[in-house]
């Protein structure tokens, strides 16, 4: 004879059937998408801080090719990117936690 099945939280559970206990996504600093959203937002500060706009490596002592506010706006850019694409990774997946 089985056991009758048991309920936990509102949720019924079989004693046959196992139970997730863990999140359907991965910690956000533990993917690709965060190592190359660290590797992009620090490629676009260098490269604001080493292109200048005459090419005599001066630092743009004549004139700054690649302002700051310009490498800030695609920090911004590649922020809000990366935001969307854990919101859409997160996107229906329920958390242990939270059930």
């Amino acid at each position: 004879m089985t056991a009758p099945p048991t309920a936990s939280r509102g949720v019924t559970t079989n004693d046959h059937a196992p139970r997730r206990l863990h999140d359907e996504t991965k910690p956000a600093f533990k993917t690709t998408e965060f190592i190359a959203y660290v590797a992009a937002v620090l490629g676009v500060l260098i490269a604001s801080l080493v292109v200048d706009g005459n090419g005599n490596g001066d630092n743009g002592a004549t004139g700054d090719f690649f302002r700051a506010d310009r490498a800030w706006l695609y920090v911004v850019m590649l922020t809000i990117g990366y935001m969307v694409s854990r919101g859409l990774a997160k996107a229906g997946s329920r958390s242990a936690r939270n059930a």
